[in-house]
């Protein structure tokens, strides 16, 4: 008899064992690999959308023409470009902390704090492991020094 009859008949035979091998690593490989990959895609696309939603309520609230109304076109506005990236903002994730800032040639200051939910996170880890990643954006948009103050005609 051969020997590769011999090797068949006792079970010794590894041919076609690498294929599997390299599909069972390669799998345990690959998925760990596209979690990392949809967690920092979700959390660059959370970061891009607070910085365009804090330049941008920083714009409106600096050419608003009076201090009362000037906070919730602010926040309309940020909504609006959260909104464009498929998130949502409340207001206590907008702060802009402003005493007598419409003056011309001020400054507004302008902080949005989000936080991104890692995806495909079991519901009842939500109090037990960290579940979100902050995002934070800081934002000085000046006053134009041409402008009328508040009041002005």
């Amino acid at each position: 008899m051969s020997s590769r009859l011999i090797a068949l008949l006792r079970g010794d035979d590894d041919s076609g064992n690498a294929i599997i091998e390299f599909v069972y690593l390669a799998i345990l490989m690959m998925v760990p690999l596209v979690y990392v990959l949809l967690t920092v895609f979700r959390v660059q696309g959370a970061a891009y959308a607070v910085s365009s939603a804090a330049r941008e309520a920083g714009r409106v609230y600096a050419t608003s023409e009076s201090p009362d109304d000037a906070y919730e076109r602010a926040f309309a506005a940020a909504s609006i470009v959260m909104a464009d990236s498929g998130l949502e903002l409340s207001r206590s994730q907008l702060s802009i902390d402003c005493e007598g800032c419409l003056e011309p040639g001020s400054t507004v200051p302008v902080v949005i704090e989000y936080d991104v939910g890692l995806p495909l996170l079991p519901r009842f880890l939500d109090g037990e492991a960290p579940a979100s990643v902050q995002v934070t954006s800081h934002h000085l948009e000046v006053v134009d020094r041409f402008q009328a103050g508040p009041g002005q005609p």
